[in-house]
């Protein structure tokens, strides 16, 4: 389905990175693209600099997205909002674990709660969700942030089942590691953090990503790309690991050890 034939978008985490190079992609379609965010300031020059339409709008705030749903018809929903907190599921945080949930799956499902219905009254429209290789592959110490990602890895094929029989076509995007400032969101804002996930490396550009769903979105209406992993060409995901026990074994019943 070309772009001619949509006429508006909804961008979510839109004041930066992906979310911001998705937004200036589809205004370069001539799409009405609708960006949200946090971030005021960083939407008012995302603003000026596409000619998008800037909404300082938490994800999380439910009756606020309630309110733009209601008065746009979205076209293309883009859910790319998302957050991270690193940290072996152990020692997970109570607060951390729910952030995670309501940015990274709740945030989504909502959203496609409020706009896919009319995708489907319309016969017309497209979901992209950015989610993640961690959606489908294990490494360490982000138990949470596997688990949403999962879950919007659920939802993505769950909604073509949903909407089956209408022209509601649905991406999951699952990135590696791209070149973008969210490992300072999450490391903090310091030069060993750059230095440790992004120089030195060849990455794709959020840019990159952008190009990818646009190719997504642009494809013949009877076609449906509906799973992409993007990661650099130098890096895999798996590995074999065994760990070596670091005590002796001792059975339930004591009989590794002295009786009481």
């Amino acid at each position: 389905m070309p772009f001619s034939d949509y006429r508006t978008a909804l961008v979510t985490g839109a004041s930066s990175g992906i979310g911001a190079a998705v937004v200036e992609r589809l205004c370069r379609e001539g799409l009405e693209v609708h960006a949200i965010a946090r971030n005021a300031d960083a939407l008012s020059r995302l603003a000026e600099r596409t000619g998008c339409i800037a909404h300082a709008i938490d994800v999380t705030d439910r009756a606020a997205l309630a309110k733009l749903t209601s008065e746009v018809e979205f076209d293309i929903l883009v859910n790319n909002a998302g957050v991270d907190r690193p940290k072996k599921f152990l020692e997970a945080d109570e607060g951390d674990i729910d952030l995670l949930i309501d940015v990274n799956l709740r945030a989504v499902l909502h959203l496609c709660r409020m706009v896919v219905p009319g995708m489907v009254a319309r016969d017309r429209g497209h979901v992209v969700n950015i989610s993640s290789i961690a959606g489908n592959y294990n490494f360490g110490g982000n138990s949470t942030y596997h688990a949403s990602k999962a879950g919007v890895a659920m939802l993505s094929n769950q909604l073509r089942l949903d909407a089956f029989g209408k022209r509601v076509r649905v991406t999951e995007i699952c990135p590696g590691r791209v070149a973008t400032d969210i490992f300072n969101h999450v490391h903090g804002n310091d030069p060993s953090v750059r230095e440790r996930f992004i120089d030195g490396f060849e990455l794709p550009q959020a840019s990159d990503i952008a190009d990818a769903i646009a190719f997504a979105i642009s494809a013949p209406v009877a076609m449906n790309v509906g799973h992409m992993e993007i990661t650099p060409t130098l890096q895999v995901m798996g590995g074999l690991q065994t760990a070596k026990p670091q005590l002796p074994y001792a059975s339930a019943g004591g009989s590794g050890g002295k009786a009481a």
